[in-house]
């Protein structure tokens, strides 16, 4: 019988749909917060700014008085409050985030105005000056009960410095997934370990592990699953009390591929087995229950191309979901090619390549095998092409997702 294998697009929505956000919330001091994904909506608690304050170092008048010459009544420094106390003809130095009195409306720069006599203290302005410049109202930024940042926001330093204007020292966000990272095959050598020349080092689970981290995922490297159904089956259970579970390899036709069988005998809900792109067609997505909720499983091809290919299209996305994030859609960039590469019709294409200053030029021109591992390092985006396309010509307009991409929440068409 000939395997069918799912179309790409309904691959990534199907594993979106099944993937469930997690429950789990905590609060946590924002030192600490880095990363971490907001799990309530955060109000303002405090108006941004919180006075009526000068923008620049300078004078602060009456609009009115433009093109007059002002006696300077006192200087306003940060910190001061000072009442409304101007009489007719007077103004105030002020220097930059000084309180403004309220009976004023105007700053003006000091190097903005026709002159000004220190010794005399006087100061004369132009005819024309624009009320309200200068001048940071209250609440402009962003006023009280107003929303700062909304559930499933990812914090950054910016937002720290925010939370940290409104005297919020702890913010409530998502508990963070615990993510098993696992590979399979007994011809595989740890690093740390001597292979022979029919045995290969492990190196997809450190691509994955530091994959994870480099997007903001902690995870655990648990070993390699045996290669023996019996011994799966095990290994697989005693995997069950993690959020996700990430595997390379064991998941094709191979009469040795038990890891998909073993995932099934452990209660394993198949999404899907099988998506029509190449490279990366024999992906395995689904989910087992577990105490609070379920384990999401990722079984991913054991070519080391292969598996981090899938990593940036698929997996990333659908962790994203799953830590309660608000943005799981690849950000595209639009490249000029700058050389002719083949593609086979009939099937998606993931071709890879460098995106520099708006240009995309494809690695060793489109021909590489999917157990190649230095292609990775030669190249730091992603072209995917639509069935339909046999090629890609020089000049063409592609669109582009680079792996250090930040994501949207609008979906977008990634297909070239």
């Amino acid at each position: 019988m000939v395997k069918t294998f799912l179309d790409f697009n309904k691959a990534v929505s199907k594993s979106l749909d099944v993937a469930k956000v997690t429950t789990l919330t905590e609060i946590i001091n924002i030192e600490n917060s880095l990363e971490r994904i907001i799990s309530k909506d955060i109000l303002c608690v405090k108006n941004l700014p919180s006075f009526n304050n000068s923008a620049m170092d300078g004078f602060a008048m009456k609009a009115i008085d433009a093109g007059k010459t002002l006696k300077v009544k006192m200087t306003i420094f940060a910190g001061d409050c000072i009442e409304s106390c101007l009489e007719d003809g007077e103004c105030y130095k002020i220097m930059t985030g000084a309180k403004v009195p309220n009976d004023v409306d105007t700053i003006i720069p000091i190097e903005d105005v026709i002159s000004y006599e220190k010794d005399e203290n006087n100061v004369t302005f132009k005819d024309e000056v624009k009320k309200g410049a200068c001048l940071r109202l209250k609440g402009e930024e962003v006023a009280v009960d107003n929303i700062l940042y909304r559930k499933g926001e990812k914090i950054n330093s910016s937002t720290v410095a925010v939370l940290a204007s409104q005297g919020l020292t702890m913010v409530p966000v998502y508990k963070s997934l615990s993510v098993a990272v696992v590979s399979t095959g007994n011809e595989l050598k740890e690093p740390w370990e001597i292979a022979s020349e029919d045995e290969i080092f492990n190196c997809n689970s450190y691509a994955l592990l530091t994959l994870l981290k480099e997007k903001g995922f902690t995870s655990t490297y648990m070993g390699v699953v045996p290669d023996s159904l019996e011994e799966s089956v095990k290994f697989v259970s005693s995997l069950k009390n993690y959020d996700v579970i990430i595997t390379t390899g064991g998941i094709s036709m191979g009469d040795a591929d038990f890891v998909g069988q073993a995932f099934i005998e452990n209660g394993l809900d198949i999404a899907f087995h099988g998506v029509n792109v190449k490279p990366g067609r024999p992906i395995m997505m689904g989910t087992m229950d577990k105490y609070l909720g379920q384990t999401f499983v990722m079984c991913l091809p054991g070519n080391p191309l292969t598996a981090m290919v899938n990593m940036h299209l698929f997996a990333i996305p659908v962790l994203n979901k799953i830590q309660g994030s608000s943005y799981l859609y690849h950000d595209i960039t639009l490249a000029k090619n700058e050389e002719e590469f083949k593609t086979k019709a009939g099937r998606v294409n993931v071709v890879l390549g460098s995106c520099n200053k708006g240009e995309f030029e494809v690695t060793r021109k489109n021909k590489y095998g999917s157990g190649m591992i230095t292609v990775l390092d030669e190249s730091n985006s992603i072209v995917v092409t639509n069935e339909g396309r046999a090629g890609i010509e020089v000049g063409d307009s592609v669109k582009v997702i680079k792996f250090n991409c930040s994501y949207l929440k609008e979906q977008t068409n990634i297909f070239n």
